[in-house]
């Protein structure tokens, strides 16, 4: 790289060297990285595109230049990611909330009755839980995690996002539910991805998403057949089990569904089509 660059410089040259990546958002990433250093938005990226960029700013651009060509999601980069409209921070240590989980919060919204309790297994970095509190303050959430280092970036979204009174965060997993808490509502995007699948994946999940969020044995139905059944002892009577599920799933995890005594089984699609949930009412 030549030592001046104007804004615009830098966002042709670099979305074209990520292009020679595979990065097939080039331009958007070139983008985010170059306001993340600038500390602008885009709309003052495109408002600046004559400005020299300094040798320090240079610097720091070039080292978030590599980390992506490297394939590491630019949600971890940055730290952060939006997320139903809110902003949350992230780590490898998280799963990165994707647009397609929306469906599972619009999903949970729609049954949660007033008041109602519900309950997010593998909380993650809290985007379910904390979505859902944002959005009903007189529902009592609770989310539970195997990961201490998910429970802490979860518990520093819901300070972030002053929830941190309306959501409860504990250690715990599915295995374990108290049939003594009771739950109008359980939601959970739990691991999905058959192992056999992992070299197919793109790298930015593969090499650097939690593995432990991604895959549930042969053929990805594993954490449902424990999930599905465990969670009819922490429903209330008529409660609802709301899972996301991977492509091609559903008609499997809806059988388990049938298989452990649900009743009205039915699934959401998300915005691409895909049937992306599956619940069912305990009986």
């Amino acid at each position: 790289m030549r030592e001046a660059w104007t804004v615009l410089d830098l966002l042709r040259w670099t979305a074209s060297y990520f292009a020679g990546k595979g990065i097939e958002s080039g331009r958007l990433d070139a983008e985010l990285l170059l306001a993340e250093i600038l500390q602008l938005n885009r709309i003052g990226l495109y408002l600046n595109f004559d400005r020299l960029v300094n040798s320090d700013e240079l610097t720091a651009f070039r080292a978030l230049i590599e980390r992506r060509a490297r394939r590491e999601p630019i949600a971890y980069i940055l730290g952060r990611c939006e997320f139903w409209s809110l902003t949350f921070k992230v780590t490898p240590d998280v799963l990165i909330p994707r647009g397609d989980t929306e469906t599972l919060v619009e999903a949970a919204l729609k049954v949660l009755p007033p008041d109602g309790t519900l309950l997010d297994i593998g909380v993650g970095s809290g985007a379910i839980a904390l979505a859902i509190a944002h959005e009903r303050f007189d529902a009592l959430v609770e989310g539970i995690d195997l990961s201490p280092a998910a429970l802490a970036i979860a518990t520093e979204n819901a300070q972030r996002l002053g929830l941190a009174d309306k959501v409860a965060l504990r250690s715990g997993d599915l295995f374990a539910l108290e049939d003594s808490r009771q739950y109008d509502v359980i939601v959970s995007n739990p691991p999905y991805i058959a192992v056999g699948e992992q070299p197919t994946l793109m790298p930015e999940v593969r090499d650097f998403e939690p593995a432990l969020a991604l895959f549930a044995g042969t053929d990805g139905l594993d954490c449902y057949r424990a999930l599905i059944p465990a969670a009819r002892g922490a429903l209330r009577d008529s409660g609802t089990l709301l899972v996301e599920v991977g492509a091609g799933q559903a008609a499997a995890v809806a059988e388990l569904f049938v298989a452990s005594g649900y009743a009205e089984i039915f699934t959401s699609r998300d915005l691409a089509g895909i049937e992306r949930v599956v619940g069912g009412r305990k009986t």
